[in-house]
């Protein structure tokens, strides 16, 4: 074989080895783009944590209350932000008790988005699902009640299906709109909404027009109540 064939054919074998190595890092990029979507589908739902129940009046999907009350709350917030459950938990059902079930509050609960993270929007798309059959609050209560960090895999999709199956949703109607990311632009929305009102952190609320940040005890929420009531004239 004379010299130039011999440098030939090297060139060729580098050739062949470097089409190889490039077919097999793109099937080890796919197959890890594969179990990075697979795995978390994959994974155990674990134990679902049931919330104690809330009353709330006059529902009407993420609100509740008489929609002509004289004063209206927004509350901004994530589900996979601790001083937002610990707002549900400790603070809301005191507002319920004391303004929305007296005809004076009407409170409504949107997300922000993606504000945190995936997991944020798909727990808030499922809530909407949820609201579809009238159980918005159930099913936001149960997503607080099994919170167990920021971006760790609380709300999978796999979880968020097994929420609605304690639920007792029907599932084909619940599976067809979560599939569908059928309230993906409402969550995107709330987000947009709430900073074009100027939020930066959650929980947030906006009474009135005015707003107030975080989880705030029940008195600071009395106050700012009774202020919005007297300048309604109540």
């Amino acid at each position: 074989m004379s010299k130039r064939q011999e440098l030939r054919e090297k060139r060729l074998k580098q050739e062949r080895t470097q089409r190889l190595l490039i077919i097999a890092g793109v099937a080890v990029i796919g197959l890890a783009i594969a179990l990075a979507l697979i795995l978390p589908s994959l994974q155990p739902v674990g134990e679902i944590n049931m919330p104690a129940a809330i009353s709330r009046p006059n529902v009407n999907f993420n609100g509740m209350g008489d929609p002509n009350a004289p004063v209206k709350i927004i509350e901004y917030s994530d589900y996979q932000c601790p001083y937002c459950a610990r707002f549900t938990e400790d603070t809301e059902p005191s507002i319920i008790e004391a303004y929305v079930a007296t005809g004076k509050v009407y409170f409504e609960y949107r997300s922000f988005g993606e504000f945190i993270g995936p997991e944020s929007a798909r727990a808030a798309e499922a809530t909407y699902c949820a609201g579809d059959q009238g159980k918005f609050w159930e099913m936001h209560d149960i997503i607080f009640a099994n919170q167990t960090g920021e971006n760790v895999g609380a709300y999978t999709d796999a979880r968020l299906r097994t929420f609605a199956e304690k639920l007792q949703l029907e599932m084909a109607a619940f599976n067809d709109c979560f599939d569908s990311n059928k309230y993906r632009s409402r969550v995107d929305q709330d987000g947009n909404d709430a900073l074009a009102a100027g939020i930066s952190a959650t929980p947030s609320f906006v009474i009135n027009g005015k707003l107030l940040e975080g989880a705030q005890p029940f008195g600071v929420f009395q106050s700012e109540i009774e202020a919005a009531l007297a300048a309604a004239g109540q």
